[in-house]
C-alpha cells in the first residue's frame, strides 16, 4: 500500500499586497468608491468635473487618488496597521496602556516576603 504525499508550500508567512497594499486596504478603497458615487448622486445630478460627470469622478478618480496616499501613509509601518487604527478608534480605552483593568482585583505581582 503506497502513501498518497500532498505537496507542502513553504511560503506560507509571505505577505500578499497588490499595489503594496493588503487585502483590507484594497476593501477600503472599494468602499470609498462606492461611497464617493452615492454622495456624488446626492450633491448634484448634473455637475461636471474636468468635462466628466461628477458621479464618475468621484467612484473612479478619487478612490484612484486614495491609493498612493495609502501607499505612502502606510509606508513603513507593520502588517494590519489600517485595522488596528480603525479600531482604536472605535474603542479607544481598549488599546490604551494607563486605563486600568476592570478585571484585575488583586496585584499583578506579589511581593516577596523573606
Amino acid at each position: 500500500m503506497s502513501l498518497d504525499l500532498t505537496p507542502v508550500h513553504r511560503n506560507l508567512h509571505t505577505k500578499v499586497t497588490f499595489l503594496g497594499l493588503e487585502f483590507e486596504d484594497l476593501i477600503l478603497v472599494l468602499a470609498l468608491a462606492a461611497v464617493m458615487n452615492l454622495l456624488a448622486h446626492f450633491a448634484s445630478g448634473n455637475a461636471h468635473v474636468f468635462g466628466m460627470p461628477l458621479n464618475i469622478f468621484m467612484e473612479f478618480v478619487v478612490p484612484a487618488l486614495a491609493v498612493p496616499f495609502l501607499i505612502l501613509f502606510k509606508y513603513g509601518r507593520p502588517r494590519g496597521y489600517l485595522t488596528d487604527l480603525v479600531r482604536s478608534f472605535f474603542a479607544p480605552k481598549a488599546w490604551c496602556a494607563l486605563e486600568r483593568d476592570s478585571v484585575l482585583t488583586q496585584p499583578y505581582l506579589a511581593d516577596e516576603e523573606g
